[in-house]
C-alpha cells in the first residue's frame, strides 16, 4: 500500500472527511480492520487565509510546498492540497517534489466525465468561482462550467469564511445554497460541484435537485484508488 500525504488544515474541518473517507475506502477493498498508510500535514488556517485575502499567493506557495517537502521526506507517495482554493499553488508543489500530486480539480472532472454530464454549476470561494486556475483545469476535462450570480457568489463566499470553515452549520445557509442549486438547475446544469471542501459539511444529496459532485470525497476516493492500485 502507498502511502499518501495530506496537507491540510485548509480548514482542518475538512480535513476530517480526507481522512475518514481514504480510510473507509481502504477497509471496504481489503476488508477486515485495515486502514491507510497515511500523513497530515495540517497548517494554520489563519495564516493562510490572512494571506490569500492580502493577495500573497508567494508566500501560500512557500508554505505549501514546504509541506509537500516534509511529507515527501517522511514518506508520503502521493500528495495532495486538501482544497479547492489552494490548489491555486498546486502546480509549484509539483514542481518542489518528486512525487505525484493529485489535483483536486482532476478528480472532480474525472467523475463529471464518467457521468456524462454535460453542464454543471460550481459553488466554491471567490477565487475558485472566478479565476481561471480552477474553472480551465475543470473545463479542460471536456464539459462546461457555470457560476452563480455576483450576489449569489458573493453569499456563498460569505458563508464559507464566516460559517463552515469555523464548524457553524445554519439552516438558512443551507436553504441560501439550495436555492441556488436550483437556479443551476433551471439554466440546465446536470450536477453541482461543491467546490468547496468545507460546503460538504453543509449540503447532501437531499438538499440539491440535481447530483452533487463533492470534491472533497472525490479526491479522497481518487487518492485511496492511487495507493491501491497494483
Amino acid at each position: 500500500m502507498r502511502t499518501i500525504g495530506l496537507i491540510g488544515g485548509l480548514s482542518w474541518e475538512s480535513t476530517m472527511i480526507y481522512y475518514q473517507i481514504i480510510n473507509q475506502r481502504v477497509r471496504e477493498r481489503l476488508g477486515g480492520s485495515h486502514s491507510a498508510n497515511s500523513l497530515i500535514w495540517s497548517v494554520d488556517y489563519t495564516t493562510v487565509e490572512d494571506l490569500i485575502f492580502a493577495d500573497r499567493w508567494d508566500e501560500v506557495s512557500t508554505l505549501l510546498t514546504g509541506a509537500g517537502r516534509k511529507l515527501q521526506d517522511l514518506g508520503a507517495d502521493l500528495l495532495l492540497i486538501c482544497s479547492n482554493t489552494f490548489s491555486r499553488v498546486s502546480d509549484d508543489v509539483e514542481r518542489a517534489v518528486s512525487v505525484p500530486v493529485l489535483h483536486i480539480a482532476d478528480a472532480v472532472g474525472a467523475e463529471v466525465r464518467a457521468r456524462g454530464m454535460r453542464k454543471v454549476g460550481l459553488l466554491g470561494t471567490h477565487f475558485t468561482m472566478e479565476q481561471p486556475f480552477y474553472r480551465d483545469r475543470l473545463a479542460a476535462h471536456g464539459f462546461d462550467v457555470v457560476v452563480p450570480r455576483r450576489e449569489q457568489r458573493e453569499l456563498v463566499h460569505r458563508v464559507i469564511f464566516d460559517e463552515l470553515v469555523r464548524g457553524v452549520l445554519r439552516e438558512s445557509s443551507r436553504d441560501a445554497y439550495a436555492q441556488i442549486i436550483d437556479d443551476f438547475a433551471d439554466d440546465g446544469a446536470e450536477g453541482v460541484i461543491l467546490g468547496c471542501t468545507e460546503i460538504e459539511l453543509l449540503i447532501s444529496e437531499k438538499d440539491s435537485a440535481i447530483p452533487v459532485l463533492p470534491s472533497a470525497r472525490l479526491h479522497a476516493e481518487a487518492a485511496a484508488g492511487f495507493a491501491l492500485a497494483d
